[in-house]
């Protein structure tokens, strides 16, 4: 995988090769590269131990680093995926809460890891787009969701 310019790195406490593997088998343009070890113990981990793990989620370059228990994840930053039908947005969904997630609201939820996700259905993006009385409706439903149901963001639009 070649270097990018520039690169994403987020913090795991010890699992950034599993999460890598995770979003390389659930998101398409996704792939784990270059697994690097430890060369010598460290303050959370010994010599031999996955350190850093290069991959890309949907085409973006990625760094995970194994770095301890030090930081932990916050919706301050998140990937946002963008889906063309509900049988995506549910499938993108269902893999992220199914393989120990969080549910949250207005189409976000959170990995077992804690990287935040915004799972958002083109529908949803265009109806805010568009404006008006449309967007409100659309803004409204929204607000009373978790995952993000297609067809009633449709019918909010319709009025």
């Amino acid at each position: 995988m070649p270097t990018a310019k520039t690169t994403i790195c987020l913090w795991y406490d010890r699992d950034a090769e599993e999460a890598a593997r995770f979003y390389a088998a659930t998101f398409p343009e996704s792939s784990v590269g270059a697994v690097f070890r430890a060369p010598s113990d460290y303050p959370s981990g010994k010599a031999g131990d996955v350190l850093t793990v290069e991959f890309t989620v949907l085409g973006l370059p990625c760094l995970g680093l194994n770095g301890g228990p030090a930081f932990c994840h916050s919706e301050a930053f998140s990937f946002q995926i963008t889906t063309d039908d509900q049988a995506e947005t549910d499938r993108y969904w269902n893999a992220i809460i199914g393989n120990g997630g969080q549910e949250s609201a207005c189409g976000w939820c959170k990995d077992r890891w804690g990287i935040s996700w915004q799972i958002t259905p083109r529908v949803l993006t265009g109806a805010l787009a568009a404006g008006g009385e449309a967007a409100k409706r659309a803004f409204d439903a929204m607000m009373t969701m978790t995952r993000i149901d297609v067809a009633a963001i449709e019918a909010a639009v319709r009025g």
